[in-house]
């Protein structure tokens, strides 16, 4: 799975499944990883270090994924920098948990905007420089819960249903030009969003998993990796499961 010569965006790349995403592609041989980070700079340079470490060049790039005039701006920068983009990882997330009968309304926007409506806009950008080599690959990052939906999470569940959606729409709108567009669904991954879990809840959490145990961002980081690489040439608009069996 070597992606020698190519370049890749991850958003959200400063912790959790965003680092191990950059870090992955930097140890399959990508030549430059571009890490999306939204306010976190430590933690965005902690990441371009190992990513260089991994063997890649690197660069830390803050933009706010819910600025759909961001997004194009930063494509196009990184485009204008390195020449090219292979790979978007649409991985930039946020959760706002709460009963729908007192959700804010700009705690669901929160939710859409970053989490569906801010791959979109990376996606639409993406897309005209992928065309123009007529190659490129884009995995969206979705979740267990927007397969399933959730009792608390009905707007991240609304989002990350969307992506699931917006994938397959643009995977069948991209195929003619060698761009293939497909998701992964996480479960119960150990994370810094899973981290404030008390052991109790983790405890009931984990009974429910076949595989008995949490996943590891490492271990999503390698769906991401092989669903962007040659040997998922024929692989489009699919969504690929890294949950421990807990839903399938």
């Amino acid at each position: 799975m070597s992606f020698k010569d190519k370049v890749v965006l991850v958003t959200g790349g400063s912790r959790g499944i965003g680092r191990a995403c950059a870090v992955a592609f930097a140890k399959a041989g990508a030549a430059v990883v571009v890490v999306n980070y939204a306010g976190n700079e430590a933690a965005a340079q902690e990441s371009v270090k190992l990513v260089q470490e991994a063997g890649a060049k690197a660069e830390a790039v803050k933009f706010d994924v819910a600025d759909t005039a961001a997004c194009a701006s930063a494509v196009d920068t990184l485009v204008k920098t390195h020449g090219r983009l292979d790979v978007l990882v649409n991985n930039a997330g946020v959760a706002v948990d709460g009963l729908v009968m007192r959700m804010k309304d700009e705690d669901w926007d929160k939710q859409l905007d970053t989490n569906l409506k801010g791959a979109f806009a990376l996606i639409r950008a993406a897309s005209r420089p992928m065309m123009k080599q007529r190659s490129g690959a884009i995995i969206n990052l979705t979740s267990i819960v927007g397969e399933s939906g959730n009792g608390g999470q009905a707007a991240y569940s609304a989002s990350k249903a969307g992506l699931i959606g917006l994938t397959k729409s643009v995977a069948k709108e991209l195929a003619s030009r060698n761009i293939r567009v497909n998701a992964v669904s996480p479960g119960f991954i150990g994370t810094d969003m899973t981290a404030s879990i008390n052991d109790e809840m983790r405890k009931k959490m984990v009974e429910t998993i076949p595989l008995a145990r949490l996943g590891t961002p490492e271990e999503v980081a390698n769906a991401v990796v092989f669903l962007a690489s040659d040997s998922a040439a024929y692989i489009t608009g699919e969504v690929l499961k890294v949950n421990g069996g807990m839903y399938m």
